[in-house]
């Protein structure tokens, strides 16, 4: 009678991503896993460490000699403002563990938590990702996702985008619009200019603009940035990014201006387009708040709410914290920031959102 196998103990350790052998071979278990994001990837940890000036921490779980079988990317995130989290991950809409099986995800929460003691952190977030076990509570209602497939080309594009939004995009493509890509110093100059103009809009602070390059010199080949001129100004931008044939439009915005000229939906037209020749058969749009405008607008695009679920962890006696900026807690504040001069706000708002995780 042959003895049963048993499976070598699994160890959690820090990665060193300083390592290039050790990023590689987190990258490659990252890009075989179905539920992986972009987020997961050791290049987005190590852009928003030092975009952010956070610190970055990638826990491993290896079976035997050396077989990675789970990862859970995190961020140090300390604010005067909004205190201290460790977040997975860290300026993501995705994150969380990933594991090979379901060996690996209790040992790396568990792993996770004790590291969030020993760095101060009251809180700890992890933007999807498995269940990570009792003690979390599960938030599936905030957030939703949308994505769909890209159709074959621009004309039944249009044809799958629904009648009213598809009015839209004919009256946009109309305009005497502008369209370019990019990921040259001064595409990054322009797109910043346009995105911080559009977060000040919306009553929220822009995130340092290192942020902006060190993601596009992390990812090289796999973002790039889409601008909307018209007369020769930029008035919408997004920079986004290109992972397992999808494209994953992170950043974007419009001026005052795009939407008498219906900007927004020009680049989004055309970045279907642009996202096509790069190989790309899927689009993710990203995550809005359940009920927001955002939401609407994506699914007047054809795309379909999936539910995002989230997870948090607090102190005993402690609520985590609390960032979501529709929070009523938070009403005030955006409405001045909305009133704020555009000069002051892009001062002030680096330092505040690099708070934010």
């Amino acid at each position: 009678m042959n003895a049963p196998m048993l499976h070598p103990a699994i160890t959690i350790r820090a990665a060193d991503l300083a390592d290039p052998t050790e990023r590689a071979r987190i990258g490659a278990f990252v890009h075989d896993h179905p539920e992986a994001t972009p987020f997961h990837l050791p290049e987005w940890t190590a852009a928003v460490a030092r975009g952010c000036g956070q610190k970055a921490h990638y826990l491993i779980a290896e079976r035997g000699s050396g077989q990675i079988v789970g990862v859970l990317p995190l961020c140090e995130v300390h604010s005067p403002l909004f205190g201290r989290a460790l977040v997975s991950a860290g300026f993501g809409v995705g994150g969380g563990i990933l594991s090979e099986g379901v060996g690996a995800v209790a040992p790396l929460a568990r792993a996770g938590w004790q590291l969030a003691g020993r760095l101060s952190c009251p809180t700890m977030e992890l933007r999807g990702g498995a269940h990570p076990g009792t003690g979390w509570h599960q938030d599936s209602e905030t957030y939703c996702g949308f994505v769909r497939d890209l159709a074959g080309d621009e004309d039944a594009e249009l044809l799958a985008v629904p009648r009213k939004q598809r009015a839209e995009i004919r009256k946009a493509l109309a305009n005497d619009l502008v369209v370019t890509t990019g990921c040259h110093a001064s595409d990054a100059a322009a797109h910043y200019q346009v995105y911080a103009e559009s977060v000040r809009n919306l009553g929220t602070p822009v995130f340092p603009r290192r942020l902006f390059t060190e993601v596009l010199r992390e990812f090289g080949n796999s973002a790039d940035i889409l601008i909307v001129s018209h007369g020769g100004v930029p008035v919408a931008s997004v920079l986004s990014l290109y992972w397992k044939q999808t494209v994953y439009p992170y950043w974007g915005g419009g001026t005052a201006a795009a939407r008498a000229l219906r900007a927004n939906d020009r680049m989004y037209f055309s970045l279907m387009q642009h996202a096509r020749t790069r190989g790309c058969t899927r689009f993710d749009f990203g995550r809005s708040k359940v009920g927001t405008g955002a939401a609407a607008f994506k699914k007047n695009w054809g795309f379909e709410a999936q539910p995002l679920t989230y997870f948090k962890r607090a102190r005993d006696g402690e609520a985590p914290r609390e960032i979501n900026p529709l929070s009523p807690k938070y009403r005030l504040q955006v409405a001045a920031w909305q009133r704020l001069p555009l000069a002051v706000a892009n001062r002030l708002g680096p330092w505040i959102s690099r708070g934010l995780g």
